[in-house]
């Protein structure tokens, strides 16, 4: 099976920022003076008009009678993004975080920009901050957590995520996904009773559920178990999702495991057209080396590595297909 369907961070990240910002900010009147107030008015104004270069003299100047304000250094930020000047909205959010670490709005920003740059970790680490915060405010609303989730796994920090979606059930038992993505918990865990047992509950819940279909019955394909079940479940899901390469490549590799190695070289090659995964390249790999095609073998490992380096069973693979045969003595 090819890598499961998750969220785009990024644009997850621009949504949530930009829910965060249509709200409007709010100056708190016991910390303000009026100073402040007028020229983070004034300066909002140009903002919107998208007169940048008159609204930052105006947020500085509202800074400078209300430093600590958070609100003031976000807005300055924001018209910062605008104008391209990263380095300056990156130390103007982190002055908004140093006088208000619960706020959400600057570690939401601030994951946006470190996502940008592709500094992932320091993304991620910014969003955890935000929806943690976030939690704090609103601790019954269900997609925090699983964003949350998605975030704990790709962190591989399995038990915060197991804890996240177990909030998600406690709020809200019927949910499909959550038992979905515990199920991918315990398969990260090599906990394999206990995953089948999660995407049962999935899609008892959701029958129709594509990706709970192709994972369990992935699952089967790898234990060479109830594969009868298996290809009616993939095949489900593909009647719902038909280009799906991930759903292709887990038919396809069942086919192989059934010894209908043309039908699984067809659905695995479109299956790597559709989608760019080390895991179909590697079945192909498997496929041809069956079929003694050493050469195509070779060249869809190698694609394979180049998406995920860390594979060690495809390096040995390559290595064994490139070691000369022995010849026997007579």
């Amino acid at each position: 099976m090819a890598s499961k369907s998750s969220l785009k961070k990024t644009t997850v990240l621009f949504c949530f920022a930009s829910f965060l910002l249509a709200r409007g900010i709010a100056l708190s009147s016991d910390k303000n003076t009026a100073a402040a107030l007028s020229h983070y008015i004034v300066a909002s104004v140009y903002d919107r008009q998208g007169e940048l270069q008159k609204a930052i003299p105006e947020y500085k100047a509202a800074l400078k009678a209300d430093f600590e304000n958070t609100d003031i250094h976000v807005g300055l930020a924001s018209t910062y993004i605008k104008d391209n000047n990263i380095p300056k909205a990156i130390e103007e959010l982190g002055l908004a975080v140093k006088f208000d670490p619960e706020a959400v709005e600057p570690h939401a920003l601030l994951a946006i920009l470190y996502s940008v740059q592709n500094k992932t970790e320091d993304a991620n680490r910014e969003y955890e901050i935000a929806l943690q915060n976030a939690s704090k405010l609103e601790p019954k609303n269900p997609d925090i957590y699983k964003t949350l989730g998605v975030i704990y796994l790709q962190q591989k920090k399995y038990q915060s995520a197991l804890d996240m979606y177990r909030i998600i059930l406690e709020l809200s038992p019927g949910d499909a996904q959550a038992h979905f993505y515990i199920a991918d918990i315990y398969e990260q865990l090599h906990n394999r009773p206990a995953a089948e047992r999660e995407l049962k509950k999935s899609l008892e819940l959701a029958p129709d559920y594509a990706d709970a279909l192709n994972y369990l019955g992935y699952l089967y394909i790898e234990e060479n178990r109830n594969l009868g079940a298996a290809e009616t479940m993939i095949n489900k899901a593909l009647k719902i999702e038909p280009d799906n390469g991930a759903y292709l490549d887990s038919l396809g590799w069942l086919y192989f495991k059934k010894g209908k190695t043309k039908e699984a070289v067809r659905l695995l090659d479109r299956a790597s057209i559709l989608l760019e995964d080390p895991v179909i390249y590697d079945h192909l790999g498997d496929v041809n080396f069956s079929l003694r095609d050493n050469q195509k073998a070779i060249l869809n490992w190698h694609k394979s590595l180049k998406l995920d380096p860390s594979q060690e069973n495809v390096k040995k693979k390559i290595e064994a297909c490139n070691t000369p045969t022995p010849r026997s003595k007579n």
